[in-house]
């Protein structure tokens, strides 16, 4: 929280103070009306005191509006920054985060579980605030009608505090349960929606409607648990107010009989009492607010707690000259982190120049990449190629810096990328992941996120489109450029979306090109229709080029062959073909030939 939100905290408790007062006022004036004009029967009595309460019901009403404005502008303005804050958070955590957290569980931490801390850090603090001045302002106009009454019915008061502790771990049990369902649901039903061609191709309809029933079941059980103890709170607070009126009320009762108590003193009394004890049942259900809202406030503190892989080093720059893009690997290892989220790549210890032992620990991840060193230069086409597990796309996953290396380094025309700020980095390597990736908006919107901060022009985005061949069919749609797509999108072929894709990276225009298996998913003619585009692409970077698709393994300057994590063949085509090793098998078993034209 702000210092400016503290000082408009302050003024809300404030503007809640003199509300408070103003009510005791009113109430003050109430007993006199009843003496004055009620019990003598006198209308002339009734004008000045009905003014005075009036004008201060009028002022506190003002005075409470104005603070109660202010504090749900405060209150939505703290969701909307702390919201933003997690946000941002969860955008520099690392790829393995996002595998071992359901979507939907994190958009439900994000919505749900920052409100449930606002209800504790800005609305708790203010309703607080104004019952505990109520009480004091009540209990002190109480205490000046009739001290003895007004002691006696303050003893009551630690009961509400008693029966609110009573119930307070049970409802913070049920409160993070119910939490957990919600995001659970989110999560069931994101997933279901994101695979309802597998849903209806498997018929897994039935199926997918009993995981949803089951989580709604455990959701609905928490709620109700939750209601329930709340609701028998209330009740029992209920009972334990009336019998203090009713208590309060016989005994003023008694005292008007002996005269030493007016009506007027009596109704203003009773008044106080039906004034004082929601403000105290208020306090005690603080307690109750605070548990439920701690349930939400530990969710997302596991967020917070997750690191980042990565981060900028201190005190980085960019550097004076221009960035080529010359990529050497020496002798880089790497391993994803473990179950627990530890990892050897967080901290570089001085040991870990060397490549790792024979083996991972029992309980870590085996190595993807074992002591791998090569050097791409601007203008040269390297592929990376290998069986399925070998470690390539690991590649693509450090370059960008995702990760950093257990050992060994990465460089960028000389510099260590751990010694470049990430920003200027990733601006200068151009990622095409393996899975196309599309954003809800238009298709100009799509290509036109290549660079960031809205400064490409729509001649750009065209140009980009036409070398990426395809400007020609985004015309031919009714909307043209405007049209509108999401992920899953059946109004274009896989094809399609791939040269959007293209051009989304040939607008970026960055030294350093890692495709990562583009022509993964598509037939024969559709990848054939990517090929060209992807030359383009290609031309005048320092370009590796991840597939198993060998078709374009003559072309390419150097081919690299992983296996297990090593690097274990480097070479051009031919000469890799002539050796026989695992090259040639790879490229014999008919990956070299699938796009072949006949």
């Amino acid at each position: 929280m702000t210092e400016g939100d503290r000082l408009w905290l302050v003024l809300i408790c404030l503007c809640v103070v003199v509300a408070a007062l103003a009510e005791t006022g009113a109430v003050l004036l109430f007993g006199q009306l009843a003496d004055n004009a009620l019990q003598k029967g006198s209308v002339s009595a009734f004008w000045g005191p009905a003014a005075q309460w009036l004008g201060m019901a009028v002022f506190g009403a003002l005075v409470g509006y104005a603070g109660n404005s202010a504090a749900v502008w405060v209150a939505e303005r703290f969701v909307m920054r702390l919201r933003a804050r997690v946000f941002g958070h969860v955008q520099a955590l690392p790829p393995h985060f996002f595998q071992r957290h359901r979507q939907g569980d994190l958009v439900e931490r994000l919505t749900g579980d920052v409100e449930a801390i606002e209800q504790m850090v800005v609305s708790g603090v203010v309703q607080t605030v104004s019952a505990l001045f109520s009480t004091v302002f009540f209990f002190g106009a109480a205490l000046f009608l009739r001290w003895d009454l007004a002691l006696a019915t303050f003893v009551l008061a630690p009961l509400f505090w008693l029966a609110a502790r009573q119930f307070a771990t049970r409802i913070k049990t049920a409160a993070r349960q119910e939490r957990v369902a919600d995001g659970a649901i989110t999560s069931v039903v994101e997933e279901s929606l994101g695979n309802i061609v597998l849903t209806q191709a498997y018929n897994r309809q039935r199926d997918e409607e009993q995981r949803l029933s089951t989580e709604a079941g455990a959701w609905m059980r928490a709620s109700v648990r939750g209601n329930r103890l709340s609701e028998m709170y209330e009740q029992l607070v209920e009972v334990m107010e009336t019998v203090c009126v009713l208590a309060i009320i016989g005994l003023g009762a008694w005292e008007i009989s002996a005269g030493r108590m007016t009506l007027g003193q009596l109704l203003s009394f009773a008044a106080f009492l039906g004034y004082l004890f929601p403000p105290i049942r208020q306090l005690g259900q603080l307690g109750l607010v605070v548990t439920a809202a701690t349930a939400g406030a530990e969710r997302l503190l596991e967020i917070l707690a997750a690191k980042p892989a990565v981060t900028d080093p201190p005190g980085a720059g960019r550097p004076p000259h221009g960035i080529r893009g010359v990529v050497e690997f020496d002798r880089v290892s790497f391993r994803y982190p473990g179950p627990d989220g530890s990892s050897d790549e967080a901290v570089r210890a001085p040991g870990l120049d060397r490549a790792p032992g024979p083996g991972p620990s029992p309980d870590r991840a085996p190595y993807a990449l074992r002591d791998v060193s090569f050097t791409a230069r601007p203008g040269e086409l390297i592929l990376l190629t290998g069986p399925s597990g070998a470690g390539k796309s690991t590649v693509s996953k450090l370059l960008p810096r995702f990760y950093d290396p257990a050992a060994g380094d990465i460089r960028l025309d000389g510099i260590r990328l751990d010694a470049l700020p990430l920003e200027f980095l990733r601006e200068r390597v151009t990622l095409l992941p393996q899975e196309t990736l599309v954003l809800h908006g238009t298709i100009r919107e799509n290509i036109a996120c290549g660079r960031p901060g809205g400064t490409a022009t729509d001649d750009e985005i065209r140009r980009a489109a036409r070398d990426a061949a395809a400007h020609d069919f985004i015309a031919a749609l009714p909307d043209g450029y405007a049209t509108h797509i999401a992920p899953g999108t059946a109004q274009l072929s896989g094809g399609q979306l791939q040269r959007i894709a293209i051009a989304r990276a040939l607008l970026r225009d960055s030294p350093v090109l890692v495709l990562d298996e583009p022509t993964a998913g598509l037939d024969a003619v559709a990848a054939r229709q990517v090929i060209a585009p992807l030359r383009h692409l290609m031309h005048g970077r320092t370009t590796l080029l991840i597939t198993h698709d060998l078709h374009v393994a003559p072309d390419a300057d150097r081919i690299l062959v992983l296996d297990g994590g090593r690097l274990v063949e480097s070479g051009r085509h031919a000469e890799l073909l002539a050796r026989g090793g695992t090259y040639a098998r790879l490229y014999g078993d008919g990956a070299g030939r699938r796009l072949a034209v006949p």
